[in-house]
């Protein structure tokens, strides 16, 4: 399973290569998927309030947001993690975005990743990369080169959600439902105590607050569709760099085309 550890240092590395001139797929912003609007993301059609099915009404967890997606036949989620503020007792401006769009096919366990970052904490410039898992072998294209069947392609290639943002370790329902993104689901409120973050961990002194958060629960699927995060963190450590930062956090998950099986092959000049 691919560690939190491990995959920080390889996202640092890769924002760390200047971007490349190459013209294959991926290589490019402009190349990469649209990413939604998370205002947009934010609207839902809300039902009537009511109690979610008998096994959800007490509290959930999901310690990592997408935790058994592979019993599922195929999915699409987007996942965001922002950081603005300083590093931390001095005036400097630090800030970081690493945002991942994900494609998943149980059959022949297809998975395709698609990774953009920014930011001082990240590397001089924005950088971008696309990994690709088919069954055992896995691709890598960054600048104008693949890799294939490297250790840095397959941790690229099994990049998680709940290895950049986390989850909930014990939340409770509210009792509002609503169909978002596509799937009926219930909302569950949650405490700061109660949240699992492996990107973000307070250094000695520090501390972070909760000013905001909401997750949804598809249950025909036990499946988490949407995970809202905003914080308030002092003299925190995030993505695993040394000096430690202060500022706001902006978290982001949310899973589409639940049952759908996107068609994933081999990057192109792979």
């Amino acid at each position: 399973m691919i560690t939190s550890r491990r995959f920080y240092r390889l996202l640092i590395l890769l924002a760390g290569l200047a971007a490349g001139c190459s013209s294959q797929r991926g290589q490019r912003l402009e190349d990469l998927p649209t990413p939604a609007s998370f205002e947009s993301l934010a609207t839902a059609q809300f039902l009537t309030q009511n109690a979610p099915p008998p096994a959800y009404q007490g509290p959930v967890a999901y310690p990592e947001v997408d935790a058994g997606l592979t019993a599922l036949p195929g999915w699409r989620y987007i996942v965001h993690l922002e950081f603005d503020g300083v590093f931390a007792r001095t005036p400097r401006p630090a800030s970081a975005t690493a945002s991942a769009e994900v494609w998943y096919r149980q059959i022949g366990s297809a998975r395709r990743v698609v990774v953009q970052t920014a930011g001082e904490l990240l590397g001089p410039e924005d950088n971008a990369f696309e990994a690709v898992r088919l069954g055992p072998d896995a691709f890598l294209v960054r600048q104008d080169m693949c890799l294939a069947d490297s250790p840095d392609a397959a941790t690229a290639a099994d990049l998680r959600a709940g290895t950049l943002v986390g989850g909930v370790r014990r939340a409770t329902p509210t009792g509002k439902r609503a169909v978002i993104n596509g799937e009926e689901a219930w909302q569950y409120t949650f405490a700061a105590a109660d949240l699992h973050l492996p990107s973000i961990r307070p250094a000695e002194g520090g501390m972070f607050t909760l000013t905001g958060g909401e997750l949804w629960v598809a249950p025909a699927h036990d499946a988490v569709v949407r995970f809202y995060v905003n914080l308030d963190v002092t003299d925190s450590i995030i993505f695993d760099r040394q000096l430690p930062v202060s500022g706001q956090v902006i978290l982001r998950y949310d899973l589409y085309d639940i049952g759908v099986t996107p068609n994933i092959a081999i990057p192109f000049g792979c």
